[in-house]
């Protein structure tokens, strides 16, 4: 049988769910277990893709088509795993199911409640996988924090399926705040008594309690926590702080946070935990020989997490590459002036990344930025509306084509070297319309992404609606600008390369987003690699 673990957070958000839901499942992958991770957001939006990445960070994409919250992401990068719609659950999409049955009649004119219809569509939802048969842990992230309004239905339903299921199936993770007050000089142990409490007002009781803190636990505190939040000492777990999230998992494992899952959840242990690739990937991280400086040209800079898996994929590829990457955000707006002032802004950098994005604004910079490193041999890699502003510039300066532009910025361009695709000029719906998902790819032989990935097929994830205009692939590739990459059942062009540049890569789809600590992205450590030669020669 499926065991399923729940894990919730208390007193305030942002203190890692996610990174403690991945850890545990590494851990239990480690040891020999099959585990996957889904998250259910208490917002109403029916997905993330329709959210402002400054709302709720980026918008992470599965191969099959969802547009999911970021913590797949690093459930994706920890367990080396890909996930999918089921992964993810939101509020909007369960009310949507439950009031389409609604209206189809099939609750046979009763009452729709929020108990029991609501949270019976919950319970569904989480069950979903494991009633695949495939896994043997299924691990639970509710979103928001105990108490919230909206998160109210999904502790009811937790409460529901531990008195079906049974405490030794369903097991509650809580993750609180132990808070240091430096005029006292004293970690206060008072908040995590208030959110388990909240939590027992609603009928459950933590099995164990994860608590986040800056400082380490003595002893003391954590017998005076089991004993008012009503758990064993050996079930109050340190979360300190920690250097970078890949830290996480042996911390973990140092708490016994495993072991202690494990015995409750009456598993039968498999084998000791084998960590030694993490461990490998810790250690190239941690001890660089050399470094590279690459700006991060893009419109939501102000919010890290609005380009988190770009990030995360330049730690794996500066890892294999033994190279300590620092990324420099560069917002696009700031580039819009005269191509002085762009040269100056981007002198110190080993590389530049135009990141993806939507809409008019900061598209002038982007494009500023690509002519400045197109001319000075600088290290390019444009991705999504990167990959389309290198193809404006290029148009622009290079093929001489008047006011070369994309027709999501100029409708009414003479030159629309970037165009709306055919199956997306009658949508009117915003929600999951798009190219999502995993498409295929054909590589031009001896080309840079070629000899990055080591192969000729190649299979990349796409978040878009605008795609390269066919119409000029001729004039782009006799002008220098490649097309390399060529999706075999549609013709549309994915990658494009510059001639006679060092490395100049422009990609339709979001490599990013595939970069694991396992497995870091062949074009991102190819990237790096060309950052760090172009450091060398200046």
């Amino acid at each position: 049988m499926t065991k399923y673990i729940f894990v919730t957070g208390g007193v305030t958000s942002s203190l890692g769910k996610g990174i403690i839901a991945a850890s545990l499942a590494k851990l239990l992958q480690a040891r020999g277990f099959s585990v996957t991770i889904q998250k259910f957001d208490p917002y109403l939006n029916v997905d993330p893709g329709t959210l402002n990445p400054y709302e709720h960070g980026e918008c992470f994409v599965t191969d099959d088509g969802a547009e999911t919250d970021l913590d797949l992401g690093h459930y994706e990068r920890f367990l080396n795993v890909p996930t999918s719609q089921a992964n993810n659950v939101t509020t909007g999409r369960i009310y949507q199911t439950v009031i389409n049955k609604e209206r189809a009649g099939d609750y046979l004119g009763k009452t729709v409640q929020v108990i029991p219809h609501i949270t019976d569509e919950i319970k569904r939802r989480v069950q979903l996988l494991g009633s695949t048969q495939e896994y043997d842990i299924v691990i639970t992230e509710l979103g928001g924090t105990v108490g919230d309004i909206e998160s109210l239905p999904y502790i009811e339903a937790l409460r529901q399926m531990r008195w079906e299921l049974g405490t030794d199936n369903c097991l509650v993770v809580h993750l609180t705040l132990i808070p240091y007050l430096s005029a006292a000089k004293e970690l206060k142990t008072k908040p995590t008594q208030h959110s388990v409490k909240q939590l027992l007002q609603s009928g459950i009781q933590p099995d164990i309690l994860v608590c986040r803190t800056e400082y380490p636990i003595t002893m003391e505190i954590r017998r005076k926590l089991a004993l008012f939040c009503n758990v064993e000492v050996g079930s109050v777990i340190e979360a300190r702080d920690a250097e970078t999230i890949y830290d996480v998992p042996l911390l973990m494992l140092k708490e016994q946070l495993d072991t202690t899952v494990i015995r409750k959840l009456r598993l039968q242990d498999r084998k000791e935990p084998d960590l030694s690739r993490w461990k490998e990937f810790l250690g190239k991280l941690k001890n660089p020989s050399s470094e590279a400086r690459i700006g991060l040209v893009g419109k939501y800079n102000e919010l890290q997490d609005a380009y988190k898996s770009i990030h995360e994929a330049f730690v794996h590829a500066g890892a294999i590459n033994e190279c300590k990457v620092s990324v420099i955000p560069i917002h696009s707006e700031q580039l819009e002036g005269d191509m002085k002032s762009v040269a100056k802004a981007l002198r110190d950098l080993d590389g530049i990344l135009v990141a993806p994005g939507f809409g008019e604004r900061g598209i002038e910079g982007k494009i500023r930025a690509i002519r400045h490193v197109r001319e000075n041999n600088i290290p390019f890699f444009g991705i999504c509306l990167g990959m389309q502003c290198c193809v404006v510039e290029f148009g622009r300066n290079v093929l001489q084509l008047e006011q070369a532009s994309s027709t999501e910025v100029s409708p009414n361009t003479p030159n629309p070297v970037i165009h709306l695709m055919s199956d997306q000029k009658d949508v009117t719906q915003m929600g999951g319309t798009m190219r999502l998902g995993s498409y295929d790819c054909n590589l031009r032989r001896n080309s840079k992404s070629s000899k990055a990935y080591g192969s000729l097929s190649i299979t990349e994830r796409h978040r878009h609606r605008y795609e390269f205009n066919n119409q000029y692939r001729a004039q782009y590739e006799k002008g220098g600008l490649v097309p390399t990459g060529i999706n075999p059942a549609t013709d549309l062009v994915e990658i494009v390369e510059l001639k006679g540049h060092p490395y100049f890569v422009g990609v339709q789809f979001h490599p990013e987003l595939k970069s694991t600590v396992e497995n870091p992205h062949p074009l991102f450590a190819s990237f790096v690699r060309a950052a760090q030669e172009y450091r060398k020669i200046k």
